[in-house]
């Protein structure tokens, strides 16, 4: 697989927190032969700092400025990559039109319900940011039903839209080898 016309672009894969994008990047790009980079680890190493830290000490303004910074960075190297986005990367600046206007760029959008990304969420909801104060399942619930709102015109202009929820990581990662032919 890692001869393929396929291995010299980058796959971005967008969706909302949780949706499986760095678990699912991971074993795609170990099944292409190609470097897996995910966005949000990749500025805790350039900030020296946890992406909780750089929301309570510099904001999350600055965080989406040094988002799409390091991200255009990464697609200007031109280097072949799976790439996991943070949840609103997309949603930011002019982000997703840069990404579609990219010749390089195939752009996959992981969907997943809400109830599953509820369930996901609340047992890791205290390393994530956005959504560690958030008190009950059924507030977490709410606050992803209306990011999705918000959110899904720009996940949906992805070139593919999977959808994750009765899939294993081994299905998906085979689904998305599939749709790329």
């Amino acid at each position: 697989m890692a001869n393929c016309d396929i291995c010299t672009v980058v796959i971005v894969l967008i969706g909302y927190m949780g949706c499986g994008k760095s678990t699912v990047g991971k074993q795609l790009a170990k099944a292409m032969g190609i470097p897996f980079v995910d966005l949000d680890a990749h500025m805790e190493k350039v900030e020296k700092m946890s992406i909780a830290s750089i929301f309570d000490t510099k904001g999350e303004i600055y965080f989406r400025k040094k988002e799409a910074t390091l991200l255009l960075e990464l697609l200007d190297a031109k280097d072949p990559m799976i790439l996991a986005l943070g949840g609103g990367t997309p949603c930011y600046g002019n982000v997703m039109q840069e990404l579609l206007s990219n010749a390089n760029v195939i752009t996959i959008y992981l969907q997943c319900s809400v109830e599953l990304l509820t369930q996901r969420l609340w047992k890791e909801k205290e390393t994530r940011p956005l959504i560690a104060h958030i008190a009950t399942q059924e507030a977490l619930n709410e606050f992803i039903r209306k990011h999705l709102f918000e959110r899904s015109p720009f996940y949906m202009m992805a070139s593919i839209k999977l959808h994750t929820n009765s899939r294993s990581q081994k299905e998906l990662v085979e689904q998305i080898l599939f749709a790329l032919l």
